[in-house]
């Protein structure tokens, strides 16, 4: 008998073939990269805080598989020694299995069951896993009374030492759980069934349910190495589209016709690849570049965030900069300056940071980003992190230009950007002798990531200096990618 977990179970929710995979040929499904490990790790900093409102709890929990198998015997033995709160008790019934995060004995057979979340909300998703929960246990001899998300409160402002009661908040979602009962009993059997058949299901995206269509559909593309340009690379697929697309009979982005319905990106990057060249509106570019005012600053952050905030002032999960590329451009004919700042200390980075960006940019001039709302929102919360910066930093919010607009815009489409506008699709496409890809650090949530380990935690003391040298590089390279694509548009008028 295959026994049924509650991830196995919100797996088979997603897409049956999820479940298959991990009960069949688990090897197939793609590995957890370090970036969504680093997203659990904090999950599990979270749950340390949100444990401290149960006081009186005694921790289960496991630290390898033969401790997993043991744990319905480990929480037998807590629950007879007395226990009334248990953290990570397993419970099993019949093929069911799961995990609580928290369960309070009411008395011998009543409990009231709550799931910690790194989320701000309670979501309709945790429904589902609370249904599961509330099966197993009540087909294992209790009721359940009570049903509670404990999540993150985002209005939390860190002042001093961390308080777990105000870090959390708590919603009571009852009912709504009960309501799915009924339901959750049903897919335990379908999922059972599926399972004891040895047939495997449909992998088809199109099946994908509770929100998961583009999660699935990275794990089919995994599983089946779609050749580019297949109707998997369309940008903003769904599974309406893509169950149409199937009908017609349909394998490639070039051969999608005109009359086909799609939404506006879609239908851009299905010209632009049928045509097989650029489409190009070189009259809107140069009215957008017409827009900008010399000198131009080209600006770009990396910015630490955390679910528990690791400076006062600081909300959950609030984006705050340890370091800036600036490339300055101070007329067409000039020679290109760069100015950069990277914070190298356990220490909040925002007024160092501050200081020596007022240094760097002048009051005159755009300033260039990419995605101009992620710097716009960085700029306000420095400000009112230090009030002595907060008109420097509205007078830069003022200046910011997106450069993304070209492209986000349909100005400037191109087939291999495969309906995308971020810097790392259009670049290779422009300005193919610029790369990530020799990078140390590649993308911004490892930058992220490494900082933080390296810097705030201690976690990498041998590689600390690495990391440091490998962000430099990486934020110089965004803002210097700005200026070549800046001058790769310039460039367009002169040769029409």
């Amino acid at each position: 008998m295959m026994r049924i977990s509650k991830s196995e179970y919100i797996m088979f929710l997603k897409h049956p073939a999820w479940l298959w995979l991990k009960k069949h040929d688990k090897t197939k499904l793609p590995p957890i990269d370090d970036n969504t490990q680093a997203i659990f790790d904090a999950g599990n900093m979270f749950e340390a805080y949100a444990e401290k409102l149960f006081p009186d709890g005694f921790r289960l929990g496991f630290d390898n598989y033969n401790e997993y198998l043991l744990l319905p015997q480990a929480t037998a033995k807590a629950i007879s020694d007395g226990n009334k709160t248990l953290f990570q008790a397993r419970f099993e019934a019949d093929n069911i299995t799961c995990i609580c995060d928290v369960v309070q004995f009411i008395d011998d057979n009543t409990v009231d069951l709550y799931e910690i979340k790194s989320s701000t909300k309670a979501k309709p998703e945790h429904e589902f896993d609370l249904a599961f929960q509330m099966v197993v246990l009540e087909n294992a001899g209790y009721t359940v009374r009570n049903i509670s998300v404990v999540h993150v409160n985002n209005q939390y402002v860190r002042k001093g030492a961390i308080n777990a009661s105000e870090l959390t908040a708590t919603t009571d979602i009852t009912e709504a759980v009960k309501q799915r009962k009924e339901f959750t009993v049903q897919k335990i059997k379908e999922a059972t069934s599926m399972l004891e058949s040895g047939n495997h299901p449909d992998f088809s995206p199109v099946l994908a349910d509770n929100g998961a269509f583009s999660e699935w559909l990275e794990v089919y593309k995994h599983l089946n190495g779609f050749e580019s340009g297949s109707i998997y690379d369309l940008c903003q697929l769904d599974a309406k589209t893509l169950n149409n697309l199937n009908t017609a009979g349909i394998e490639f982005i070039k051969d999608i016709p005109e009359n086909f319905i799609l939404k506006p990106k879609q239908a851009m990057q299905a010209e632009t690849t049928r045509l097989d060249r650029p489409i190009i509106h070189t009259d809107k570019i140069e009215e957008f570049l017409d827009s900008l005012v010399y000198p131009l600053y080209f600006f770009d952050y990396e910015t630490l965030a955390s679910l528990v905030p690791y400076f006062d002032g600081l909300k959950p999960y609030q984006q705050l900069p340890f370091q800036y590329s600036l490339h300055v451009l101070e007329s067409p004919d000039a020679e290109l300056k760069h100015y950069e700042y990277l914070h190298r200390e356990n220490s909040n980075p925002a007024q160092n940071l501050s200081q020596a960006l007022k240094s760097h940019i002048g009051d005159q001039g755009s300033v260039v980003t990419w995605n101009m709302g992620f710097e716009k929102s960085c700029n306000s919360l420095l400000g009112s992190l230090l009030p002595e910066f907060a008109d420097f930093y509205e007078s830069v919010n003022d200046r910011i230009v997106d450069l993304m607009i070209p492209f986000s815009q349909g100005m400037y489409v191109d087939k291999d950007f495969c309906g995308s506008a971020s810097i790392k699709s259009v670049l290779p496409v422009l300005v193919p002798e610029l790369s990530y890809k020799a990078l140390g650090i590649q993308e911004g949530a490892s930058a992220q990531r490494l900082w933080m380990e390296a810097v705030l935690d201690g976690k990498r003391d041998e590689q600390k200096q690495q990391i440091l040298d490998d962000l430099v590089e990486y934020c110089k390279l965004d803002t210097f990618a700005m200026v070549e694509i800046y001058r790769y548009l310039k460039s367009l008028n002169k040769e029409i």
